[in-house]
């Protein structure tokens, strides 16, 4: 699995910027390492950062955010000082929003470029265009072999697959062994990648609009009966009664 390193010139901000990023990612978590402050104070700790990659030496890999470019310069530094040869790769994404995405891949067992990609995509959500005209919706296609599956589902909690709920959608579907892909049939946005919180945010459905979910490989029939279930439970937001 590939590990974090989060680096700060304010602890509170880098135990902070992990506490969100767990709450929005239920579960197990990859394991995440802060290095953050210096001296008691705020800065950043070349070494500290080199002792925090080492405790993340059996990983597949560290992927370190960072809040600014002088701790980007720090990580440079520690990645000579440390003992630890794991692949380690310093993203240039947003700390808060890319730690989020990034914890979700890595927690489906993402490879260090996908998570990278993940994080340095972060911000993809908040650049929609909500002046663009919406595509036509794409017509539906029934499955065509056994390890293809499809399905249209309402979403019923009323805002949709916003941070959490698109945490615990995207999740769910990285734990499958298929390629799974999500339309938002009522807007005319998608496919998206179903494993990527960042599409999924980035699709910006919201309650009542119709959903298109499609699955290929081997476990899309199980996978898309799963992500169906989870958005017609409305993600634990619907009103009692």
């Amino acid at each position: 699995m590939i590990g974090l390193v989060i680096v700060s010139h304010s602890e509170p901000l880098a135990q902070a910027t992990v506490d969100l990023a767990r709450q929005m990612a239920q579960g197990e978590h990859p394991p995440i390492r802060i290095a953050a402050g210096a001296e008691g104070g705020f800065g950043t700790d070349a070494a500290a950062i080199a002792a925090a990659l080492d405790e993340l030496a059996d990983t597949d890999g560290v992927l370190v955010m960072t809040d600014l470019g002088s701790a980007a310069l720090s990580t440079d530094l520690a990645l000579d000082l440390r003992e630890s040869t794991q692949p380690v790769r310093i993203s240039d994404g947003p700390l808060v929003e890319g730690t989020t995405a990034a914890l979700v891949r890595a927690a489906t067992g993402g490879t260090l470029d996908e998570v990278a990609a993940e994080a340095a995509n972060a911000l993809a959500a908040k650049r929609r265009d909500e002046d663009e005209p919406a595509a036509a919706p794409p017509e539906p296609e029934a499955p065509t072999a056994p390890d293809e599956a499809a399905a249209e589902v309402t979403i019923r909690n009323p805002l949709g697959l916003h941070a959490r709920p698109a945490a615990t959608f995207a999740r769910a579907a990285g734990g499958f062994a298929s390629d799974i892909r999500i339309t938002d049939v009522t807007a005319g946005r998608g496919p998206v990648n179903a494993a990527s919180l960042v599409s999924v945010l980035a699709l910006g459905a919201v309650g009542d609009h119709v959903v298109r979910l499609e699955a290929r490989g081997p476990e899309a029939a199980e996978a898309v009966r799963t992500l169906e279930g989870l958005i017609q439970e409305g993600f634990g937001e619907l009103p009692e009664g």
